[in-house]
């Protein structure tokens, strides 16, 4: 299993926003280095094969123009692909739309910079409710995920033992550590501090089952 405290720090969040057609959006930035080739790192986020080894079951048609759906999760349309450095997508998922774009970068001979931009609309009560959290803690499991799926050791998780590592307390111990990560992302991109930790206590205790 991947060193989740080594994990917590090996990855980057942001917190800022984007003025859209349709109005302001909130843009969370999430990002780690990996020590994978760059080739092995594309194959591992667009193979359908391999894609449910590290995060979710995945159907449709994964190219430009194409349906995808997560099993439990979200769907939308393929819209951009650039291989081996990137693509965009819809993330639709309870009836709204957001827009998700991962980007690779070459990082010496074997390393790879994964990042991953969310765009969002996002009302302001939410927001304040929940912050960046309430989507940034599952995008910190997974890269969790893919941090284990590429480990050249062969020692990563699998994906039915990450069902049951969920439920230890190493993961509620990682979900409120990166949960608090995102609040203090999120008081980084200028939200009021204590607005900001009160929200991140609450995606907290969202995800972990534990009163806040």
């Amino acid at each position: 299993m991947t060193d989740v405290t080594h994990q917590i720090s090996a990855v980057r969040r942001t917190v800022g926003t984007r003025t859209l057609e349709a109005g302001e959006a909130r843009v969370l930035t999430i990002s780690q280095t990996y020590d994978a080739p760059l080739e092995d790192v594309w194959d591992a986020c667009t193979n359908a094969e391999r894609i449910p080894r590290w995060f979710l079951p995945i159907s449709g048609e994964l190219r430009v123009g194409g349906q995808y759906q997560l099993e439990g999760n979200a769907g939308g349309t393929v819209q951009r692909c650039d291989p081996p450095t990137g693509f965009a997508a819809t993330w639709e998922y309870g009836g709204e739309v957001s827009w998700i774009e991962v980007r690779l970068t070459r990082e010496g001979g074997r390393r790879t910079r994964f990042e991953l931009e969310h765009v969002a609309h996002v009302d302001d009560e939410r927001w304040l409710e929940f912050g960046p959290g309430a989507v940034g803690v599952g995008w910190d499991l997974g890269l969790l995920g893919l941090a284990s799926h590429l480990r050249a050791d062969g020692t990563g998780v699998k994906p039915e033992q990450a069902a049951a590592w969920l439920a230890s307390e190493e993961a509620r111990r990682f979900m409120t550590a990166v949960s608090e990560s995102w609040g203090e992302a999120s008081v980084a991109g200028g939200a009021d501090p204590d607005a900001a930790r009160a929200a991140a206590a609450r995606t907290t205790a969202a995800y972990t089952g534990v009163p806040a």
